[in-house]
């Protein structure tokens, strides 16, 4: 495992302090808690307070606030029901005492049941794509002052149709874009679901923007995350090429709705996402 990826695990992978109470921290950028993290580590501290063998298969939140990454951030976990197959999980997440993020998750013991599924999308092998790492990287040498540089190289994403950002045109709200961390990292259930929790927020809101000459970048967009959802189906591996296809089927009211889903390369669907987001239009200034 590389040094970056276990320095994000660290902060992914919350502290606890007691039962069900929690602590996490930030890396400095960007200058607002990315939503992925605290999505990823509200999950970690309620998978950890579940016993037996229930897995999570449902995660539904609501962003609060903007998290500031020079403050630590605490977990509280409400332990609201444990049945015989289900159980519950309430995650509210804090900073200053007040809440910057609340979850729902719920879990369920393996069980057999009816199975049907959709379809993979037919797109280029990962190998065939350039990173992300590589591509942000190039553009902010490029660009100075109006790209930064790449977040993070523990992740391994390679965009399936990237946008041009320096000339954003309206095109289809349809997008894609393979994912892993290079490296193993055991069989854990628990920690390859934070990771896809993680990676789950990075691309939901660009879809919504897809229709539009816009980026999340753009000056003229006040954009943010207002919820999110994933449904675990089938167990998967973050360690292993997944691919991420994502749709927006509207747009409205200052806010954009988009789905998406993750696929492992032999075809099975893993997860499912939506998402509201903000993308409001800033008065015209000139």
């Amino acid at each position: 495992m590389s040094e970056l990826l276990e320095e994000l695990l660290a902060y992914l992978e919350v502290n606890r302090v007691d039962t069900y109470l929690f602590t996490g921290n930030s890396p400095e950028r960007p200058r607002r808690i990315f939503g992925g993290q605290v999505l990823a580590q509200s999950l970690n501290a309620a998978n950890r307070s579940i016993e037996g063998d229930r897995i999570a298969h449902s995660m539904h939140a609501n962003f609060l606030r903007p998290g500031d990454p020079k403050k630590q951030i605490v977990f509280e976990v409400d332990p609201t029901r444990d049945g015989r197959s289900f159980a519950t999980r309430r995650v509210v997440a804090k900073q200053d005492g007040k809440p910057i993020f609340i979850t729902s998750v719920s879990y369920q013991i393996d069980e057999d049941g009816l199975e049907h599924q959709a379809e993979m999308p037919d797109v280029p092998a990962p190998e065939t794509l350039q990173t992300d790492f590589d591509y942000w990287q190039d553009m902010a040498q490029k660009y100075p002052g109006r790209f930064d540089p790449p977040l993070t190289g523990a992740l391994e994403r390679r965009v399936v149709n990237r946008r041009d950002y320096l000339d954003p045109q309206p095109e289809d709200p349809v997008t894609h874009m393979w994912f892993r961390v290079p490296g193993q990292i055991g069989d854990d259930p628990n920690r390859h679901q934070t990771l896809i929790a993680f990676i789950s927020d990075f691309a939901l809101l660009g879809a919504a923007l897809l229709p539009h000459p816009y980026t999340a970048m753009s000056k003229q967009i006040q954009a943010a995350s207002l919820d999110h959802a994933i449904w675990f189906h089938r167990p998967g591996r973050a360690d292993e090429y997944l691919l991420y296809t994502m749709d927006s089927p509207n747009a409205g009211g200052g806010r954009g709705f988009s789905r998406g889903q993750f696929f492992d390369q032999s075809g099975r669907l893993v997860a499912s996402t939506a998402q509201e987001v903000l993308m409001r239009k800033r008065p015209d200034r000139s």
